[in-house]
């Protein structure tokens, strides 16, 4: 199949499937006459590996550490090197997860101290030197 069949069975975008194809993650049979990549039903598999690991938070590096150690003989690691990455995963998520609640503590902070402007058409919270104005 070529790469638009791919990316229409697989619903990822082309430019992201040669994305993959350019960094070892999916492996062309080769070109047609016409210069376009031909793929097998491997690459579907290796599609849907690419984009459950996306969706458990490994990043596309993250991924090709993975694939790379695979091939070169280490499968024998890879649910230690996996558990090693998805451990990685999950902090970044708790980050990303603190700072969200970090901000939404800050918006009702906001709300509260400023409750009674954000029911008018005044500024009176922006810090605006002049005073307090509603709009003309």
């Amino acid at each position: 199949m070529t790469v638009g069949e791919l990316s229409r069975r697989t619903g990822v975008p082309v430019k992201t499937l040669r994305e993959y194809t350019d960094l070892g993650l999916i492996y062309t049979l080769g070109r047609s006459p016409a210069n376009y990549r031909l793929f097998d039903a491997d690459a579907l598999w290796c599609v849907r590996f690419i984009d459950q690991m996306r969706g458990l938070g490994l990043t596309v590096a993250e991924i090709r550490e993975l694939t790379s150690a695979w091939l070169e003989g280490a499968s024998a690691s890879a649910g230690p090197r996996m558990a090693k990455l998805l451990r990685r995963s999950r902090e970044r998520a708790q980050r990303r997860i603190a700072e969200q609640q970090h901000i939404l503590g800050r918006i009702e902070a906001f709300e509260a101290e400023h409750r009674a402007d954000l029911t008018t058409d005044g500024l009176c919270w922006a810090g605006d030197p002049r005073g307090c104005r509603t709009r003309a």
